[in-house]
């Protein structure tokens, strides 16, 4: 993805001679801070009513206790759309990670997150963040997820192996901008085992409320927004969120937030069309249909 700024050309992460040229292009996103709820309460029969009532108070004084309601949640994510800001140190948001070439001393250039496989070793990111058609595959990258500030409070996971799409790997096909990644194990425990993980979603649509999290390379922070996403083509999803520069290529696109797990839904991650945008105010993802779910089949298998 590329953006022109007077005589600048900048990149998100873009590869040249097998080295990432890092700059400070737009487009990138963010994940999720809250979390996004999607659920509805049922309604109740007129012969089932007091049971529901009874159900409905248990449910709300759990959801008290975690503070976090999903209508709450989707209140709060309405009242908040569109609005880019730091992404506090939430259970959800330590799912998030920056990606560093070699250890977390150097430039981080991309963004990833766990997502549940049976391995409970699996992280998603773009494509174009571990694997150039020309240059081809990098294979020393680590994933620092909590990334915060030069510290690392959930250690530093070096890649093992990545699955991208073929037609990712001979054309950089926009609409499979998608990898999965396996990382290895840190002091015999597995990253989900630590973490916990978002659920992978397929074929969820296209308007669908999203919290976008992500590490722009300028800084030493995570970013996040919140809002609805919306169609850019059959193949491609777009969101509306400022201020997604270069570094957040990778970034989940996460909804349905369960207040018990803490964790929720990834739909998408920042890339597809452009790479993920030409401009820090809208970003995009390759939609995830049959094609990403038989990917993920084969980084699982």
């Amino acid at each position: 993805m590329f953006r022109s700024q007077g005589a600048v050309v900048a990149v998100r992460s873009r590869w040249a001679a097998g080295v990432v040229i890092l700059g400070l292009a737009a487009g990138c996103g963010s994940s999720a801070g809250a979390g996004v709820g999607a659920g509805s309460t049922p309604s109740s029969t007129p012969s089932t009513a007091a049971t529901s009532a009874s159900a409905g108070a248990s449910a709300s004084a759990a959801a008290s206790a975690h503070g976090w309601s999903k209508d709450r949640i989707k209140a709060a994510v309405a009242k908040h759309a569109g609005t880019t800001r730091t992404a506090k140190p939430t259970p959800l948001n330590a799912l998030v990670g920056a990606v560093f070439t070699h250890n977390s001393d150097g430039d981080h250039f991309c963004t990833a997150s766990v997502v549940d496989s049976a391995g409970q070793n699996l992280i998603v990111t773009a494509a174009h963040c571990v694997y150039d058609p020309v240059a081809g595959q990098r294979s020393d990258l680590v994933f620092v997820p909590g990334y915060r500030d030069g510290e690392t409070p959930s250690g530093v996971w070096p890649l093992a192996s990545i699955t991208v799409d073929q037609s990712w790997r001979d054309s950089g096909n926009q609409d499979m901008d998608v990898a999965f990644a396996v990382v290895k194990p840190q002091n015999g425990q597995q990253v989900q085992q630590v973490l916990g993980a978002n659920r992978l979603g397929v074929n969820k649509g296209y308007q669908l409320p999203v919290k976008v999290t992500g590490y722009p390379s300028s800084g030493e922070v995570p970013i996040t927004c919140g809002n609805r996403t919306t169609e850019q083509s059959p193949t491609q999803l777009r969101i509306d969120c400022p201020d997604y520069t270069g570094g957040t290529s990778g970034s989940p696109w996460v909804t349905d937030f369960d207040p018990d797990t803490k964790t929720g839904t990834v739909v998408g991650v920042i890339g597809g069309y452009q790479e993920g945008g030409d401009t820090p105010d809208t970003s995009y993802s390759s939609y995830f249909g049959d094609q990403v779910q038989s990917l993920y089949d084969r980084a699982t298998g």
